[in-house]
C-alpha cells in the first residue's frame, strides 16, 4: 500500500501537546503550528499556557491541566475527545544529587510526572488516536551515558524507553516513538546559577562532536519528523550532537 502526501503531513491534524508551554514543548508546538497543524498545548501553569499560545504562528488552543494526577488527565482526554498526535514533553527541573544525598521521597516526586505523567496520558490518549496517528514521548541519552549524581534521570530515561518499546507493540497500529535528546539549551536546567549554567554548556560543547548544545528549535524537528513518519515505531530517536559516541 502506497503512503498518501496527507498521511505524512501534519496540516489540519489535531496535535496535542502535553508541557507545551515552554522548551521543547514549546518549539515543537510551534513547529507543529508551522506546518498547518491544529495545536493543543496543555501545562499546568494557565499563564503560562496562554503566552505559549500567543506565540504559535498558526491555529492552537490552551488547555491547563494537572500532568501528574490521573483524575485531571482523565478530565483532559474527555474534553479533547480524537486527536492525531499525542506528544509529551512534560518535566520539572532536574535534581543532581549523589544517592547517599537523595530522599527517597524526593526521587519518587520525580517519577510522578515525568514517567507516571507519560503512563497516564496513554492510558487515556491512545483509545482517542485517529488512524495513522502517534504517540512521541520524551527521555535521554543519560540512561546510556549518566554520570555520577543522574540516578533519578537516568532511571527515568531508562524506564520510558521500555515503556515506548512495550506500548509500540501493545498500541499497534497506533505508532509510539521517543525522543531522546542530549544537552539541549532550555529552562532544565534553570535550577543552576546562569554563571554555572553557561560554564555546563560551553564545557559540554566542548566535548561535543558538533562543538555546540543544542537548542530546542532543533529538537522540536525530531518531533516533527516521528509525527510524520508513517513507517517508524518502537524507536528511541538519538537527537545528542553525538554525546554518546564521546
Amino acid at each position: 500500500m502506497e503512503t498518501s502526501n496527507s498521511e505524512c503531513s501534519l496540516n489540519g491534524k489535531k496535535v496535542v501537546i502535553l508541557g507545551g508551554s515552554s522548551g521543547l514543548g514549546l518549539a515543537t508546538s510551534k513547529a507543529a503550528a508551522a506546518e498547518g497543524a491544529h495545536v493543543i498545548i496543555v501545562s499546568s501553569n494557565a499563564a503560562r499556557v496562554q503566552n505559549a499560545v500567543a506565540e504559535l504562528p498558526g491555529t492552537g488552543f490552551g488547555m491547563q491541566a494537572d500532568l501528574s494526577d490521573e483524575t485531571s488527565i482523565k478530565h483532559l482526554f474527555e474534553e479533547i475527545g480524537m486527536l492525531d498526535h499525542l506528544v509529551f514533553t512534560a518535566g520539572e527541573s532536574l535534581l543532581l544529587s549523589k544517592i547517599a544525598e537523595t530522599e527517597v521521597s524526593t526521587a519518587r516526586e520525580f517519577f510522578n510526572l515525568r514517567y507516571w505523567g507519560a503512563f497516564m496520558a496513554v492510558k487515556y490518549a491512545a483509545p482517542r488516536v485517529n488512524a495513522g496517528g502517534s504517540i512521541v514521548l520524551t527521555g535521554g541519552i543519560v540512561s546510556a551515558r549518566p554520570n555520577a549524581g543522574w540516578s533519578i534521570g537516568a532511571s527515568i530515561c531508562a524506564a520510558m524507553d521500555g515503556f515506548t518499546r512495550a506500548m509500540a507493540v501493545e498500541l499497534a497500529p497506533i505508532r509510539v516513538n521517543l525522543v531522546s535528546p542530549g544537552i539541549i539549551r532550555t529552562n532544565l536546567w534553570s535550577s543552576m546559577a546562569e554563571t554555572e549554567r553557561d560554564a555546563f554548556y560551553e564545557q559540554v560543547a566542548g566535548t561535543l562532536p558538533v562543538r555546540r548544545v543544542g537548542e530546542a528549535e532543533q529538537i522540536a524537528q525530531t518531533y516533527i519528523y516521528l509525527m510524520r513518519q508513517p513507517f517508524v515505531t518502537g524507536q528511541i530517536l538519538v537527537t545528542d550532537g553525538g554525546a554518546v559516541l564521546v
